[in-house]
């Protein structure tokens, strides 16, 4: 029986299958579209049975031409919040992922999904991963994520087992080819490397000062623990928050990251990009309670703890793989 990671190139897509390798899975089956990405060079490390292009996947897969798939970790798609192109999105976050999920659940398959904390907009109603239908994303990314996660919830047919899981804001290695949509510790690495400072965002929220935004961070090993969590544990359903819980401040990040590289900390401030004002996300934080009560119960990396173990162990060795 085979795995398949869609986005198995990508960021959390070529870490998971790492983690499978480690495991001994080797049957995996990688789906990507690479293009011009520098996104290849995660596969140079990672052993797998098979590569897909991502167009030629979906049409194997409603051909019956793949067989004995026991598995299909759907990690893969546009995950840019800045894309403007709603037709592409919709095509390729919402109508792709619909057609591995109805593929699931005539095929006796199941299905782990890269939902989004951007389907929660601008946090006024919460985080808790019980909200849907009142949640009112902020760009049309999280838009996508929000109506696949809809159709999984309230579509008759499901899969054996179908999870969703809303990633909040991810580091860790691996995210090296993601460009502008990288985590603030790789650029704040690259930045304070070459300048010995770090330039973050402006606040234009009243009460909320420069460098005081708040995400929740989470390390890419907590991510992959998760996952094979939901993998071992067939008999969950449902969608899940995938955070620490620890809403943190962007000062805080770049004070762990110099701290990390023993650096003096030098912190300025810079305007955001007017695309960005209206669309910017100010809190986020996870409501932790749905995963814990299915039986999670591994402690989260803490802010400080993940981006040291980032830069040292990563970064500053020039690593360019998740080991």
């Amino acid at each position: 029986m085979k795995i398949v990671v869609t986005g198995g190139a990508g960021f959390i897509g070529s870490c998971l299958v790492k983690e499978l390798n480690k495991n001994g899975r080797k049957d995996i089956i990688i789906v990507d579209n690479l293009g011009t990405s520098e996104s290849w060079k995660n596969l140079v490390n990672l052993e797998y049975s098979d590569f897909i292009s991502k167009n030629d996947f979906i049409t194997q897969l409603e051909e019956n031409k793949l067989k004995d798939i026991e598995l299909i970790l759907h990690i893969g798609a546009c995950s840019s919040t800045t894309e403007k192109d709603a037709a592409y999105l919709m095509e390729n976050n919402f109508r792709y992922s619909k057609r591995i999920f109805d593929f699931c659940a005539k095929n006796n398959c199941r299905l782990v999904y890269a939902s989004s904390a951007a389907t929660y907009g601008d946090g006024t109603l919460g985080y808790e991963d019980n909200l849907l239908h009142e949640l009112k994303p902020l760009n049309m990314y999280g838009y996508s994520k929000k109506i696949f996660d809809q159709y999984v919830l309230t579509t008759k047919d499901k899969p054996v087992q179908y999870v969703g899981l809303k990633f909040f804001n991810v580091y860790g290695p691996n995210e090296y080819h993601k460009g502008d949509m990288a985590s603030v510790v790789f650029k704040g690495f690259n930045e304070i490397t070459a300048t010995g400072l770090l330039k973050l965002f402006k606040s234009y929220k009243e009460g909320v000062k420069d460098g005081e935004q708040k995400r929740d961070f989470i390390y890419i090993k907590d991510v992959v623990a998760v996952v094979l969590f939901m993998m071992d544990n067939k008999n969950v359903n449902g969608i899940f928050n995938v955070g620490t819980g620890k809403a943190r401040t962007f000062y805080d990040l770049g004070k762990a990251t110099f701290e990390a590289l023993h650096k003096r900390g030098m912190i300025e401030f810079k305007e955001m990009p007017e695309s960005l004002k209206e669309k910017y996300q100010y809190y986020t934080e996870a409501n932790m309670k749905k995963l814990r009560s299915v039986g999670y119960t591994k402690e989260f990396f803490s802010l400080e703890d993940g981006v040291k173990d980032y830069v040292i162990n990563y970064l500053s060795k020039n690593l360019k793989h998740y080991d």
